[in-house]
């Protein structure tokens, strides 16, 4: 069945869509079973993109604050954006990839990436997981879903415009209150279980990370800190000048403002907070596959394909395409797997906002 021919039925959803206890069998065993020789990672393609990404973003990050030229500055500012929401959407990878897949990797982009920009990775790792398991996804226990298509219309430009402000946000968790919980508490509690995490259900607490975690989350935060405090040390000194400051949160707003732009279409957001099936889970989340070309840059890393994520978490980001078109050469055009693949993020803003509204 041609992509063509899928997206033409893109939206048009059955009735009888399995929920809580039915699952299409037919279905999760195709896709098991027609990739599996997708599973192991490519680690050339891992460091190829990933550096090429922050080359480029950081590149074009520079040249903005150096341009004398408005056409330049903004290019320079749009190209730093994407560039670096490529890079930073590794972060997903990093929560899925086993850990000798692609040796370094998790060091290199903390140290590249997530530490600079404010991410470091125990904020998505432990967090994220929770969103694929079974029994959790979509629930009040699932930190990476909130029903916005059943709650009040303010809800999405709140949801949108918390993203602009998160730099600013993070600057504050690492630089202040991070080393403030390290001798009270209490803090240190609300820290953890609140600011501690890339989730967007407000009810969700963090436990306390134990073990091997935890060491890796001490360091991380530690690094995150003291380059946030050496940061916000450097300009107010005049070392690095303000307005190069504010390039530098403006740019990293806009990766945030991306991805969370890119979030509100992942799903369809339309579970009331009961548990699904994986085949609901699968309906409730969304493919868009070629021959649509901008989700390239606005769902990269094989974001474009999420989905497809929840059916297979363990397939690599650079195998999600081929997976994708044995899966519709194989199942027939009835097949329930085509009914997660949308043209385009327009109808799925639409889709969401008119929910919203009837909601």
């Amino acid at each position: 069945m041609s992509d063509t021919a899928i997206l033409n039925r893109a939206g048009d959803r059955r009735t009888d869509q399995p929920r809580a206890g039915a699952d299409d069998k037919a279905m999760l065993k195709a896709a098991a079973d027609l990739t599996r020789d997708l599973n192991a990672a490519n680690p050339a393609i891992y460091w190829a993109d990933l550096i090429g990404s922050a080359l480029l973003g950081y590149g074009a990050l520079a040249l903005a604050i150096l341009a004398t030229s408005t056409l330049v500055f903004a290019v320079s500012v749009i190209v730093a954006i994407l560039a670096l929401y490529r890079a930073g959407s590794f972060i997903h990878e990093l929560t899925h990839l086993k850990p000798k897949a692609v040796p370094g990797f998790s060091l290199a982009w903390n140290l590249i990436i997530g530490i600079p920009l404010l991410v470091p990775s125990f904020m998505y790792e432990g967090v994220h997981n929770q969103h694929h398991a079974k029994t959790y996804y979509g629930t009040a226990n699932d930190p990476e879903y909130l029903p916005l298509a059943l709650m009040k219309p303010w809800t999405l430009p709140v949801f949108i415009i918390s993203a602009v402000l998160a730099p600013i946000a993070l600057l504050f968790r690492f630089a202040i209150l991070a080393p403030m919980s390290l001798v009270i508490p209490a803090l240190r509690k609300l820290v953890m279980e609140r600011y501690s995490g890339l989730q967007i259900n407000p009810s969700f607490r963090r436990p306390a990370p134990t073990g091997d975690f935890a060491r890796q989350w001490a360091w991380k935060e530690a690094a995150t800190s003291i380059w946030s405090i050496a940061l916000l040390a450097a300009v107010w000194a005049g070392i690095i000048p303000f307005r190069a400051f504010v390039i530098f949160l403006g740019v990293a707003s806009g990766v945030m403002l991306l991805n969370q732009i890119r979030t509100l279409v992942a799903h369809l957001w339309e579970n009331d907070g009961e548990p699904m099936s994986v085949t609901a889970q699968y309906l409730d989340s969304v493919n868009v596959p070629p021959p649509a070309t901008l989700p390239a840059l606005w769902a990269p890393v094989g974001l474009r394909y999420h989905g497809l994520h929840h059916l297979l978490p363990g397939l690599p980001y650079h195998a999600l395409g081929e997976a994708h078109r044995r899966l519709c050469a194989a199942l027939d055009e009835r097949s329930i797997y085509h009914e997660a693949s949308y043209r385009g993020l327009s109808p799925l803003v639409g889709r969401l906002v008119a929910s919203s509204w009837r909601a």
